[in-house]
């Protein structure tokens, strides 16, 4: 009796079971593979609700699409692309992700593209720059051979018009206390955002009370001629040369190599990678030299002397005024600024540039207080030539 019919229930019609058993595999096997197909699709489903239940539809689709839009993009990226200067100054990055990415310099020295030297003009200020008209008066023509950088508390809100050169010029930055190493994180931090600008091939180093002596081309082709960067450093043998150096510091830093300098500088775009890539000297710096081993003085000049001491001069490009004594420079107020005084400033110096001898030794000039600044405006056509 069993052997008579199938069940329905399994799909056939009922017939004998006379009939041959060699046909029989081949609708078994396709049930297993109807199966298992079923058995995907059904676990896919269960992925695809868990997907889009923990993450959103629109994560869902990215994820299919992350696989083709990469090349997409990559097929479209330009040499313009890569060296387009950053139009929004401020970003999200650390200062060691920051100094990473400023550190990259290309190993062929020829560009392949038109590249058109720029100074980055980079101030380091507590919050406003009072004499900003004088130096938009300077600047004015010149928009395509300087750029600019301001780092200043990060509480700071300036308010320059959008007319200003120096609309939206301020950079991520942190506060910054003189003498210590934070003074130096903040010159690092303007040295790498003006790197990331591919034309800067000179930076400047200033405060909000340092003015220019000459006029904008008169300045640009000094730098575009010197064989030299400007950076002040000399051996000074006394206590507060010397005698601020720690023994701990050797062997990366040796007595016979520690330098003093004036904070202001001027290095090429070689050198400011240099300094933005430093990790060896600023580790012996920061953990040795603190009031009243005051590191702005030292660290820059040290260092650079150690590593690249036959292409600085060794002699910075701002004036100050030391004769009155006291441990800080003279500043200048409205009743200060007369011709004779502008005249010695200017006039009657004698350095060395290129291996001759220059009457053009300082290009800026500080302290010069807010009041200074009606009085600088009036004179500086005359004085200054802008």
């Amino acid at each position: 009796m069993q052997s008579k019919v199938l069940p329905l229930e399994e799909g056939k019609d009922p017939g004998p079971m006379n009939r041959t058993n060699q046909a029989r595999p081949l609708p078994f096997r396709l049930l297993q593979l109807f199966l298992l197909f079923l058995v995907l699709c059904v676990a896919f489903s269960f992925v695809s609700l868990y997907t889009i239940r923990h993450f959103g539809i629109d994560s869902a689709v990215t994820m299919v699409k992350s696989n083709i839009l990469p090349c997409l993009e990559e097929s479209n990226i330009s040499l313009g692309q890569w060296i387009k200067a950053p139009v929004d100054l401020m970003h999200s990055m650390t200062d060691e992700e920051l100094f990473w990415r400023a550190s990259f310099s290309p190993h062929i020295k020829n560009y392949p593209f038109k590249r058109v030297p720029k100074i980055a003009f980079m101030f380091l200020t507590k919050g406003p720059l009072p004499l900003a008209r004088l130096w938009e008066r300077f600047l004015n023509g010149h928009q395509t051979l300087f750029s600019i950088y301001i780092h200043s508390l990060p509480s700071f809100k300036p308010n320059f018009t959008h007319a200003s050169v120096f609309h939206g010029r301020q950079i991520p930055s942190q506060v910054a206390e003189w003498g210590r190493m934070s003074i130096c994180d903040a010159e690092k931090r303007l040295l790498a955002n003006a790197l990331l600008d591919i034309n800067n091939e000179w930076f400047i180093l200033l405060s909000e009370s340092c003015i220019p002596l000459y006029n904008f081309s008169v300045i640009y082709d000094y730098l575009k001629g010197s064989k030299y960067s400007f950076v002040g450093s000399f051996n000074d043998l006394g206590p507060y040369g010397r005698g601020r150096y720690r023994d701990a510091m050797a062997p990366e830093v040796n007595i016979t190599e520690w330098r003093k300098g004036s904070q202001w500088f001027e290095v090429n775009r070689k050198l400011a990678i240099n300094i933005v890539q430093d990790t060896k000297y600023y580790q012996k710096f920061e953990q040795f030299c603190q009031p009243p081993c005051y590191v702005d003085e030292h660290y820059f000049p040290t260092m650079l002397t150690i590593e690249a001491g036959g292409v600085i001069a060794n002699r910075s490009l701002t004036w100050v005024d030391w004769s009155r004594g006291g441990p800080h420079p003279a500043t200048f107020g409205g009743r200060d600024i007369t011709e004779e005084l502008l005249t010695r400033i200017v006039d009657g110096q004698n350095c060395s540039y290129n291996g001759g001898t220059s009457s053009i030794c300082s290009l800026f000039a500080r302290k010069f207080a807010p009041s200074s600044l009606q009085p600088l405006l009036r004179q500086a056509l005359d004085m200054f030539g802008y």
